[in-house]
């Protein structure tokens, strides 16, 4: 099927950063042509006069069912939180997953994000629920040591499980997650980073998000926990480290040294108070790849991209006192192609370039917030005054999942409505 979106503003991401105007056609599953006019008729056509086009946008660390919690745990010191996270936890089943999941789901596409990068148990629910809403899901089974987890069974056993089962699907990327060190020994993490790259597949984890995770491990062990993570070979390429706020000059260089990526997640760290930002022109500086993620539903408590670049770029500059650090183009960059490269997918995602996956974000023209709208402030507007009203359709891996402002692959409203019931049976206890 050929679809061709007309007339628009074009933010390519390209290695240019072009911005562009004219038509942009998808052949399926894939971008085949940027700007310019395209003289043939597609099967669809999709009028885009006044708007613009940008690349999905990349959540690089959530939780994704945990949306049916959302409001359960706020204003809560750190361990109260955890603790009270922990118990809900434990007592999810898979209906409740998916519907989370697939709640999740809405509030991504209504927001410009096409992929997410996902920690949790029953990854195999989550892939599935991710399916059916359309979206592209890099969904990694959380890992911890077997005597303290709710999980039945070995985690790194059930992870290998869920990777046979999902392998190859489509727009489902498996990959294995390590919860934190403090509930990870040695072996776990070795093993499972071990099978990462064996089969090679992303590693995530949380990294540093507190100060007192920091000290309890040092006290342990002797180093900080990105020092003992390089120690023990886990670091590499394949790695997204979430948080990573509390980190010394040498822990960045060694994970600089390893190319590996943070997901910076400042809404959630400033919610928790859990102190510390992220050090993000010193990782820039060194050699890590800097993303972005939301975190899940009960610590930021939204799933939405938009607001979260806006903020990550201001406490950037408010922590900086420096107006220039991360600039307009920077933060979208830190969205889009640094998300693709976080996940290993820099040659199929992160950009409006042909034989990329065609995953499209068209931003309405005719939202005020983002008017006057010309190609010299286009950038600017779209990291500083878009908001996710003004996400109007999005395509992920050529499909349409959002359309005018309403979901085109789920009953929204049955979802929206079935989230209640989950809420009161896992937080009415």
């Amino acid at each position: 099927m050929i679809t061709v979106f007309r007339n628009a503003w074009i933010l390519t991401q390209n290695a240019s950063r072009d911005v562009l105007k004219g038509d942009l056609v998808v052949d399926g599953e894939r971008i085949v042509s940027v700007g310019g006019t395209y003289n043939g008729t597609g099967d669809r056509e999709i009028d885009c006069s006044g708007s613009v086009l940008m690349p999905g946008l990349i959540n690089t660390h959530t939780h994704i069912a945990m949306t049916v919690m959302k409001g359960r745990l706020d204003d809560l010191h750190f361990p109260d939180f955890l603790e009270g996270s922990f118990k809900i936890d434990a007592d999810r089943t898979d209906a409740d997953l998916a519907i989370g999941t697939k709640l999740g789901c809405l509030e991504m596409m209504a927001s410009g994000t096409t992929t997410f990068v996902d920690m949790y148990y029953s990854e195999d629910v989550i892939a599935k629920a991710t399916q059916e809403a359309g979206l592209r899901g890099v969904c990694c089974w959380c890992c911890l040591d077997e005597d303290k987890t709710t999980q039945k069974g070995n985690p790194l056993k059930n992870a290998k499980n869920y990777y046979s089962k999902f392998k190859g699907q489509r727009k489902i990327v498996p990959g294995a997650a390590l919860q934190g060190v403090y509930v990870c020994n040695e072996e776990t993490c070795v093993d499972t980073a071990a099978f990462c790259e064996e089969v090679d597949i992303p590693l995530t984890f949380h990294l540093s998000e507190t100060r007192g995770e920091v000290n309890a491990h040092k006290n342990q062990y002797g180093m900080r926990p990105a020092e003992w993570l390089s120690h023990i070979g886990v670091l590499s390429k394949r790695c997204i480290a979430a948080h990573s706020a509390w980190l010394t000059m040498n822990e960045i260089r060694l994970m600089g040294e390893a190319g590996m990526s943070i997901a910076s997640c400042p809404v959630s760290n400033m919610k928790l108070a859990t102190g510390g930002v992220a050090p993000v022109p010193e990782f820039m500086k060194n050699g890590v790849n800097v993303s972005l993620g939301t975190d899940g539903s009960t610590t930021n408590n939204t799933l939405d991209m938009i607001a979260e670049m806006r903020a990550f770029g201001l406490l950037q500059k408010s922590a900086r006192w420096d107006p220039t650090v991360l600039p307009a183009q920077e933060l979208l960059d830190v969205v889009t192609i640094n998300g693709a490269k976080a996940i290993g997918m820099e040659k199929d995602l992160g950009s409006l370039e042909p034989g990329k996956y065609a995953d499209v974000v068209v931003v309405d023209g005719k939202s005020p917030g983002i008017r006057p709208l010309l190609k010299e402030n286009l950038v600017s507007n779209l990291a500083y005054s878009m908001t996710s009203s003004c996400v109007k359709t999005v395509m992920c891996q050529g499909d349409i999942v959002y359309e005018d402002r309403a979901c085109t692959t789920m009953d929204a409203d049955a979802i929206m409505d079935d989230s209640e019931g989950a809420w009161e049976t896992l937080c009415l206890r």
